[in-house]
């Protein structure tokens, strides 16, 4: 029996066994590279979208409107919001917390002390405190205060340093300084007017808006609104992912609006989904490719053992230990090539790593669990296909 078994080696071995046995051991190795490099890349773009680690707080608020159009120009009740639009909102499972922006119904005018010589109108709005990125123990309000706490936005400091402040003539100042400075703000409406001292407690990276507290927006509209309540025409939310697709295709669907920048990465996150996905299924295809070719090269080598099989039967050699030696010659080399591949994946996902670290994103330097959960499916795949061909043909010669 060991001659026939050292003939089968040499027929494995030679010829155009050989030939078919390298395409395909070259093709279910590059299978398995493309499938178990499309698993870490899906990985790591998840690592870099929900970990805590690469999450920035900023970017989880989103303040939303309607557009406005040449049709709705003009009508002011269009560009609002509807009760039953904000429960819609609200039940998305992309908003994890949601508030509503409340503007004020009356007249603001803020002058600045001293030499800046500056006055201008202006409006308030006011939005739940869990909204607002500035932390200051003066962020509060009682009826009563002469005082007002304001929370300005960023980018209104650097219009006025570089843009208003040089075109006039007139002194740049830091967000130190316009804190330290008192503000006289004028409140009126068509009866009364009145007026308070302004405080600048901070500055909002987050909303483009001039902020006073939720209580003080309450009283003052019913004091000194000129109008009934207005309809909610903004609205923020949080949420974890502010480039998800079904988020960026819920604005557009509903003719919705936000800062644009922060959803500048949806294009880029459904392009490398896409690619993803392509690699991925490149990678299946290769290893069909490498399957049947293993299973071809198995049939060839039964079928030109034919007589020596049915003879080695005839002779008492069971069937089971032909399919166990021809296995042997394969499942060893399968797992040469997963081990290869893995490790090649190991070290490309080291390099990603580091690459990535250097511009303050964070992925695990080692592959996770589903590459390797990958690798033992497909290996599993593989020697389920042999093992069915084996004995579907050894039986048939048999």
């Amino acid at each position: 029996m060991r001659p026939f078994f050292d003939l089968l080696k040499k027929i494995i071995q030679t010829g155009v066994g050989k030939s078919r046995f390298l395409m395909a051991s070259v093709g279910l190795g590059i299978a398995m590279l493309l499938i178990l490099v499309a698993i870490q890349v899906h990985s790591n773009f998840n690592q870099l979208l929900y970990s805590t680690k690469n999450q920035n707080e900023t970017a989880d608020f989103l303040v939303i409107n309607k557009k406005i159009t040449n049709a709705i120009m003009g009508q002011a009740g269009k560009s609002a919001f509807t009760p039953e639009e904000i429960g819609n909102i609200k039940k998305q499972p992309f908003v994890q917390a949601f508030g509503l922006i409340t503007s004020s119904r009356y007249k603001v005018v803020v002058q600045a002390p001293g030499d800046l010589h500056f006055a201008t109108e202006m409006f308030f709005e006011s939005v739940p405190d869990s909204f607002i990125d500035v932390k200051n123990d003066e962020w509060k309000w009682q009826p009563g205060d002469r005082t007002i706490p304001i929370v300005l936005p960023s980018d209104f400091l650097n219009l006025y340093n570089f843009g208003f402040s040089l075109s006039q003539d007139l002194p740049q100042i830091s967000q130190e300084t316009v804190k330290a400075l008192p503000l006289q703000v004028n409140i009126s409406n068509n009866i009364i007017s009145e007026q308070y001292m302004g405080h600048v407690v901070g500055f909002s990276d987050r909303i483009s808006s001039f902020l006073v507290p939720a209580n003080f927006m309450e009283w003052a509209n019913e004091k000194y609104g000129t109008s009934r309540e207005a309809p909610t025409s903004r609205i923020i939310i949080k949420t974890p992912d502010p480039s998800s697709p079904s988020l960026v295709k819920f604005l557009e669907d509903n003719g919705y609006t936000t800062n644009q920048d922060k959803l500048k990465f949806s294009k880029t996150r459904m392009i490398v989904q896409t690619i993803v996905s392509v690699v991925g299924f490149f990678g299946l295809i290769l290893l069909l490719f490498a399957m049947l070719v293993f299973s071809m090269f198995i049939q060839l080598v039964i079928a030109s053992c034919k007589r020596e099989i049915q003879l080695l039967v005839m002779l008492g050699t069971a069937p089971a230990q032909l399919r166990r030696y021809l296995l042997r010659q394969f499942v060893p080399l399968y797992v040469i090539i997963g081990i290869v591949s893995l490790l090649l994946v190991s070290g490309l996902q080291y390099w990603a790593a580091a690459v990535l670290a250097q511009h303050e994103m964070i992925v695990s330097h080692w592959p996770g669990v589903p590459v390797f959960a990958g690798i033992v499916l497909v290996l599993a795949l593989v020697y389920a296909v042999n093992l069915y061909t084996v004995n579907k043909y050894v039986n048939r010669e048999a």
